[in-house]
């Protein structure tokens, strides 16, 4: 009788133990899986390159490769950095086709990760908000001395809006000159809010300084104006 009593007070301890287990995950007691944290801020968008998916990046060196992830759709691209420009992540046209959404050309709500065995370090911003010298990759064509930001500069679909930027490094309201050193066409414009560029013009902006069937303005200079 004193072993049976004692299997029936060890099986009443389980039951009592898997009873609390589930309470507290319905309460949101236990451990639940951390968020994914993004090695990027603001939206993504993508360049008129052509080939494999790929990217370019400010902050990340030739060879880094990251998982971008559309949040509102769960379609992922993983993509690896093939040479400089003006934002956190900048897809090419084929990367961005696997994860975006019909007709839309920004990845407004997304997490990008860095895949790769090196620690993530983004390249310091300076206080004025440009990229440190020399943070871009080796060999790489270095911003005009006076330029605010690296890289090439690419734009987002705004239908009738006005000439406008957004931007990771600069507060909406600021006015900024973007020039393009291959034609000395410039264009001014007010940032209007967050992206994940250093500066993202919309197409209004962008048909002021670009050449003919050209995406990407990749000689250019950035001045603040504020």
């Amino acid at each position: 009788m004193k072993v049976q009593r004692k299997h029936v007070l060890a099986a009443g301890v389980a039951v009592a133990a898997v009873a609390a287990v589930a309470v507290g995950t319905g309460l949101g007691f236990a451990d639940t899986a951390p968020a994914r944290e993004s090695v990027c801020q603001g939206s993504v968008t993508f360049s008129a390159e052509g080939g494999a998916p790929a990217a370019t990046s400010d902050r990340f060196p030739v060879g880094t490769r990251l998982r971008v992830t559309n949040l509102d759709n769960n379609k992922a691209a993983t993509v690896t950095v093939t040479g400089p420009s003006g934002s956190c992540v900048l897809l090419n046209a084929a990367a961005m086709e696997l994860v975006r959404e019909p007709g839309k050309n920004v990845i407004r709500r997304n997490v990008v990760e860095r895949v790769d065995d090196a620690a993530a370090q983004p390249a310091p911003a300076q206080p004025d908000g440009s990229v440190r010298p020399g943070a871009a990759s080796p060999g790489a064509p270095g911003p005009a001395p006076r330029s605010a930001c690296s890289g090439a500069i690419t734009f987002f679909a705004e239908s009738g809006a006005a000439p406008a930027a957004t931007s990771d490094r600069f507060p909406a309201g600021t006015r900024l000159r973007v020039t393009n050193l291959d034609n000395n066409r410039a264009t001014t414009v007010t940032v209007t809010g967050p992206s994940g560029s250093c500066v993202l013009l919309n197409d209004a902006a962008m048909e002021q300084i670009r050449e003919p069937g050209k995406n990407l303005v990749r000689r250019n200079t950035v001045e603040v104006l504020r």
